[in-house]
């Protein structure tokens, strides 16, 4: 469950996180006239979505008319597919410097991650990509309730090095980052975030941004902070999910894209959607395709998705859960598997080629598909798909569905895993499945004729 700005901020001054002044939201611009506001005002929507500041959703006013044109504009905006119907009004604070500080879980080993920039109120995933030497990021396996000392004063003096601040500065800087993971701790929270952490002319620390999601499965145990947002249950907002998660729903199946929406694709890892057959089934392949990666493909390996059919999908819904993976830029290769109980492996056999044909004939983008079915209507299922090779072998070209239990499904996995590689433009050692790249052969040197010979 993600919190609206204004709602973080309040978790954050319960926590004794300074903030700026809030004056409070608004739902159309005549609002203004209701508030004792101290000029300049800061204005900002409130959409569960990045990238507010660039579609012109967080405005400055110097005065009341101001204030209310700026409002007006801002009413207006549908950012990424959501209208703005709530808008934040709060200080204007004077910024000297920015950082970015934040606190999330690592997926894979559920260890807490730290970390932070002197570079804030910036995409920090761009950062990241950039220079990656601009974060300090730091595991924390030990999952203590409160920050160690020595552990904030480490980011504290990263910060302060980058910022070119003293002594005070470093000390309140502190001060922030263990509040800020006492947050995360306190509310059972996935990510805990500033940004920016912004350092004022009077030499304040504030948070002039905030974002906090919750965990879904701790909900129940969060009364008092539901009390504190005057939130009466576990919410979930039309502006929370992804486009594909709106699509999905929209199409009859479950869908969680497991990256931001806009994500940067890095060209050394191969990203990999997955079509599973079942809720467990999609946690397995999440899990076993990011093993997979790590083992034998140096940690080069990210799962895009979870995904899950529902019992007895008909062809057309079986053919969208392609057709979305393939219509995202990120993903690289689709690995998927069918193990039909309730739901037909012939149905689902149709429903793949069905995309990949429709997708062909319209030159759409394709795919490579790694994949194995077994289970329910698998006879049927092996005789459309010999005969669909047949009739049609160019767009099935690059699917590669293994029928029956004759290879286990770690190894369709890794197999799919080296391939897309090797259309990355990467080579495969066959002795190690270690991904290295692939380096231009040098020409060879023309063997000097001997004399006399012709």
């Amino acid at each position: 469950m993600r919190l609206y700005e204004h709602e973080a901020k309040k978790v954050f001054r319960e926590m004794d996180l300074t903030i700026p002044k809030q004056y409070g939201v608004i739902h159309s611009p005549d609002e203004l006239d209701g508030l004792k506001l101290k000029f300049p005002v800061m204005l900002k929507s409130m959409v569960l979505i990045g990238g507010r500041g660039k579609a012109g959703g967080i405005k400055k006013a110097a005065n009341m008319k101001e204030a209310k044109a700026k409002a007006k504009e801002i009413f207006s905006l549908v950012i990424k597919g959501y209208p703005v119907e709530t808008v934040l009004v709060e200080e204007a604070a004077s910024e000297a410097g920015a950082c970015y500080v934040g606190i999330t879980t690592n997926p894979v080993n559920f260890n807490i991650i730290a970390m932070a920039s002197a570079e804030g109120g910036v995409d920090i995933e761009q950062v990241a990509l950039e220079r990656p030497e601009a974060i300090l990021r730091k595991e924390l396996p030990a999952n203590n309730t409160t920050l160690p000392q020595a552990t904030a004063s480490q980011f504290a003096k990263f910060l302060c090095k980058g910022l070119k601040g003293d002594k005070a500065l470093e000390k309140r800087l502190a001060d922030a980052v263990s509040k800020l993971y006492a947050t995360y701790q306190r509310f059972d929270c996935k990510v805990a975030e500033i940004n920016p952490l912004m350092i004022t002319k009077g030499k304040k620390v504030i948070a002039a941004d905030a974002k906090v999601v919750l965990d879904d499965n701790a909900l129940y145990r969060l009364s008092d902070l539901f009390d504190l947002l005057g939130v009466r249950e576990a919410r979930h907002d039309v502006s929370e999910p992804t486009r594909d998660e709106v699509r999905a729903r929209d199409a009859g199946f479950t869908y969680v894209d497991l990256l931001p929406e806009n994500a940067r694709k890095q060209k050394d890892k191969l990203y990999v959607g997955l079509v599973p057959g079942g809720a467990g089934y999609g946690i397995f392949s999440i899990d076993e395709t990011a093993n997979i990666g790590d083992r034998f493909f140096g940690g080069k390996v990210v799962p895009v998705n979870f995904m899950d059919s529902g019992g007895g999908p008909p062809v057309n819904r079986v053919a969208e859960m392609f057709h979305l993976l393939m219509d995202k830029e990120i993903v690289d290769i689709v690995i998927t598997s069918r193990f039909g109980g309730i739901s037909s492996c012939d149905i689902f056999i149709r429903g793949l080629i069905k995309c990949l044909r429709d997708r062909h004939a319209k030159g759409m983008r394709m795919l490579p598909v790694y994949g194995r079915m077994v289970g329910t209507d698998l006879p049927s299922a092996k005789a459309f798909l010999e005969k669909a090779k047949i009739e049609t072998p160019e767009p099935l070209k690059d699917m590669v569905i293994v029928v029956g239990n004759q290879k286990i499904m770690a190894d369709i996995i890794k197999a799919g895993l080296k391939r897309g590689f090797e259309l990355k433009g990467k080579k495969v050692s066959k002795t190690k499945t270690k991904v290295i790249t692939k380096k231009k052969a040098k020409p060879k040197k023309r063997a000097k004729a001997k004399k006399g010979g012709k």
